[in-house]
Order: structure tokens, then sequence, then C-alpha cells
């Protein structure tokens, strides 16, 4: 009797954690499936003035898929790139802090042999431990040997260039100023004349090989897209969340649309255009897909390169240049707003609501945080974060950002990544001015300013006239500026996670399919 209770006990016993393990699988399974998708499109020197829902009353409409996102989602108009330039930009994107925390203050180039610091975390390393399937699509410009490559830093699939679109030649060059030429027929070496590098040609990635070299910058588009919209369609059938980092070569030159006008001033708006096309062919993929479970954030790496004159893009209303008395004369400083500030639209049919705008204060870093809390990832705890989870303002209306932003140098005046620029409210404090070539190929003078020079955006967007250093509003903003960047300083100082880049250069770090061959040319298989 004894043995068939017990046998009945066991049996039962079996049959409950069944139960609970079917029951507790089902359940991982619904949660799995309701976590959000994340598309991320970062287009690449774009001008805040390039989206038209940021100045209709321009009426140029080149960008109607953006508008379209803007009006069912939400438009964030005081919205900042982490850097001026693109390496920091995007480190600070993936780790949600500053250059002087992740060792990325300037630039990576062709020949560079290390990249992002092994030691920082990224996105897309985070979500693809909680299960997501995470892609990139486009430009890296973090790494592109052994272990710096996207592959190795939390990318499950990776399609696109190295670097920028200039940091290579091409057998058909876009437009840019000054001109490119085409590859040469020479050993290859890296070599930068007029602008442009003539011996390496440009090469297309996809995981760890080079599957074109140099690739056709013209194709370009067709080749993200085709790739975007597998990895959308491919996540669905699998029922798998996924992460697409969409860094597209837009709006950085050389400019190559596959429609061009003739009319070389209309080759920038073919260029927008073809960008919306792109944002507007995701949308509906990912609309038709899992329409309500996708978020899509489009944004920018940084402001337009103002040097390149007509192929750069619109600043909008940060035009402007401050002027100040010195010594008998003056001193003008092109505003550096516009290279900082980016269109931002943020869609999530259902969750964000439309027809919406913010003038939260916020950063491309917040992404960073934004979409972990949204996918309900914590963040390593053993480090500092600089970035602020936007989570209340894309989806409950809040206003509230950044009390403080800091803009670092990147390749202007002063030092890599100096947070020499502070954002407090409306106000704005430069510590440092000059360095920058405009259109004109004039480059303002390096000055140092002690005190700073402090700007009212809320009256003075176009940063002309500075506060007078002698007026109580002045006095208090420069306190309180001053004690908060002494305090991040500090912080920074005092962080055991910061990291070192390695900014080490070896011609033999440069991409090559075949270096048998003039600029490493190797045929196109993709």
């Amino acid at each position: 009797m004894a043995k068939h209770v017990s046998q009945l006990l066991l049996s039962g016993t079996l049959l409950f954690g069944l139960v609970i393990y079917t029951a507790s699988q089902r359940g991982a399974g619904e949660r799995f499936k309701t976590k959000p998708n994340f598309i991320i499109v970062l287009a690449d020197d774009i001008g805040w003035g390039d989206l038209d829902a940021n100045q209709p009353e321009k009426q140029t409409n080149n960008t109607p898929n953006l508008n379209q996102m803007a009006q069912q989602g939400l438009r964030l108009t005081d919205f900042h790139s982490p850097a001026s330039t693109c390496s920091p930009s995007r480190a600070a994107i993936l780790t949600g802090r500053y250059g002087l925390r992740n060792g990325v203050t300037h630039n990576f180039g062709v020949n560079s042999v290390a990249g992002l610091p092994l030691s920082e975390v990224t996105l897309p390393q985070l979500l693809q431990k909680a299960g997501y399937y995470t892609a990139i699509i486009g430009k890296w410009h973090l790494g592109h040997n052994g272990p710096y490559r996207p592959n190795n830093r939390g990318f499950d699939y990776y399609l696109g260039i190295p670097y920028s679109n200039d940091m290579g030649c091409t057998d058909t060059p876009g437009y840019d100023l000054p001109p490119c030429f085409p590859c040469v027929s020479s050993e290859p070496q890296v070599i930068r004349q007029s602008g442009c590098y003539s011996k390496v040609g440009l090469p297309l990635v996809e995981n760890d090989s080079i599957v074109e070299q140099p690739l056709d910058l013209w194709a370009l588009t067709e080749k993200y897209k085709s790739a975007a919209l597998r990895i959308i369609r491919s996540a669905r059938a699998r029922a798998q969340p996924y992460l697409l980092f969409v860094a597209s070569a837009h709006m950085h030159v050389p400019l190559a649309p596959s429609v061009a006008n003739s009319s070389a001033d209309r080759v920038y708006a073919a260029s927008l255009q073809e960008l919306d096309s792109l944002v507007g062919a995701l949308k509906a993929a990912a609309d038709e897909a899992d329409k309500g479970n996708t978020l899509i954030w489009f944004t920018g790496d940084n402001g337009p390169w103002e040097q390149k004159c007509q192929f750069a893009g619109s600043v909008g209303p940060f035009t402007g240049t401050w002027q100040i008395k010195k010594g008998g004369g003056s001193a003008k400083q092109t505003t550096w707003e516009g290279g900082h500030r980016v269109p931002t639209v943020v869609y999530w049919p259902g969750k964000i609501p439309a027809n919406t705008t913010s003038s939260a204060l916020l950063s491309g870093m917040d992404i960073f945080p934004t979409v972990l809390s949204l996918a309900g990832v914590a963040p390593p705890s053993d480090r500092r974060y600089d970035a602020t989870d936007a989570t209340n303002v894309l989806l409950h209306g809040d206003h509230s950002g950044h009390e403080f932003l800091f803009h670092p140098n990147s390749g202007a005046a002063g030092k890599f990544g100096d947070l020499q620029t502070v954002r407090a409210g409306k106000h704005k404090a430069f510590y440092i001015t000059g360095g920058a070539e405009a259109c004109s190929g004039g480059t303002g003078v390096e000055q140092l300013h002690d005190p700073p020079l402090i700007f009212d955006l809320e009256h003075e967007e176009a940063e002309e006239t500075p506060l007078q250093f002698d007026t109580p509003d002045y006095r208090a903003v420069a306190q309180k500026v001053a004690r908060k960047r002494e305090e991040l300083l500090w912080d920074i100082a005092t962080d055991t996670s910061v990291s070192t880049a390695d900014y080490s250069q070896d011609e033999l770090a440069a991409p090559c399919c075949d270096r048998r061959q003039a600029v490493c040319r190797c045929h196109t298989v993709f």
C-alpha cells in the first residue's frame, strides 16, 4: 500500500512539475514574442533643416516618408548627436558614454589597427544576450580589424563599409568638393589628395569578408535595402525580436543617388529623396511584418559638413555667427548648433502618440538606455553612463531630458574629447571656438573663452549675440555651467571603467581583398 502511495505521489509530483514547466515555457515564449523590435536609422552628415517637417514653410518635399512618420509618431526638435564627427558619435550611441569614458574621441582611419575599446559593452551585445537577432547595415567606423569588427561587437550580421564613403576610391566616383578621382592602377597604399583617398578601393564587407572592392556607390542603397528587408522578414518568420541598425551612407559625400539630376545643385536633394525612400521601405516592411511591435528611430550622427558647400545639408535656422568686439575690431565664429542638432523622428504605432512634438533636450547617447529599458534589459552595473532613459518622453509626453548636455570636441579647435561646449536648458556656453573650415575655405581662429561665451538659444538660435558678461543672467548661468562641468570632469577622472582607444596606424591594416591587385581589387560576388 505504501509503495502504491509513494508511486502516486511521485507521478503527481512529475505531473505537477511538467505542468509548471510547460506553463513557464509558454510564458517565456509569450514574453519573447512581445519583446519589441528596434530599427535605428542613422543618417550621416544630415542637417536639421533637411527634414521637411522641421521647416514646413520651405515646401521642398524631399522627405515625404519621414514627414509621414513624424505625423504618425514623435518629432524631437532639440535632439543632438553625441559628437560632431563619425566615430565618436557612433561609439557614444552604442555605449551610452561620452568619448572621454569610452575612449573614442576622434575618427579611426583606413590604416587604423584598432577601434572601439574591447572593454566597452555595446547595445547589440546586451540585446543579443537577451535573445535578439542583431544586424548592422551600412557604415561601421569603429574598427575594421579582428576583434573590433561588428560581428565581434554584438552583431549577428553585417553588411556595409568599414568607414566613411570618401575614405576609399571607386571606379565611378560620386559628387564631392573637391571632386574625387577614379581608382588608380598602382600598388595599394593610402594616399589622400584633394580630400580623397585615391589608392585603396572602398570595400563592401559582409560579415568578415570583403565581397566587393572597389564597390559601386551608385548601387549601394539598393543592396542595403534588400539586406535590411530580408532581415525584417526572416526575423518575423522566426518569431524572434531584432535590432536592425541601418547606418546609411547618406548624406556623406561623395553623393551618389541612383537617379541624379544633371544639375549639381540638385544632387543633394536627389540623395535626400533616396534616403527618404529607404526609410519608407523599412517602415512599410516593419508595418507589414509586425506593426505595433516595432519602434523605428531615425536620427543623424552629426550635422552637415559645411565645407562641402552645395553638397552639404541645411542647418535650418541655426545659421548665424556670433560677433564680438576685440581689440577695436570684431571676431566672427560660425554657429555650432547646426553641427550637433540633428533631425529626429521616433515611430511606434499604438505606443508613441501620433503627430506629437517634444523639445526635450536629448542626445543620440540616449538611444542606449532607452532601447534597453524598452527591451527589459539592464545595462552593466560596473560602469558609469552619461545617457538618460527617454522612455517617458517617447511614450508618455514627458518633456524633461538632460539638464546639462556636453558637446565634445571631435576635430576642430582644442583637444580631442574636451567638453568645451555645454547646453544648460535654453543656454549654451562655449569655452573654446574656432578651427572648423567653412564652405568658403576660411577657418575660424581658435579662441579660448574665460569666462565662456553664453548664448540664449530661446532668443538667439543663430548664436549671433552672446549675453553680456556683467549681467545677472550671465553670472547665474556661468556659475551653474562651470560647477556642472567640473563635477562631470571629476566624475570621469575617478571612473575606473574609463577605456582608452588605440589610435595607432599600420599600412597593412587597410582592408584589402587581394594585395596583388591595384587598389586591392577583387571581383564582385555580392
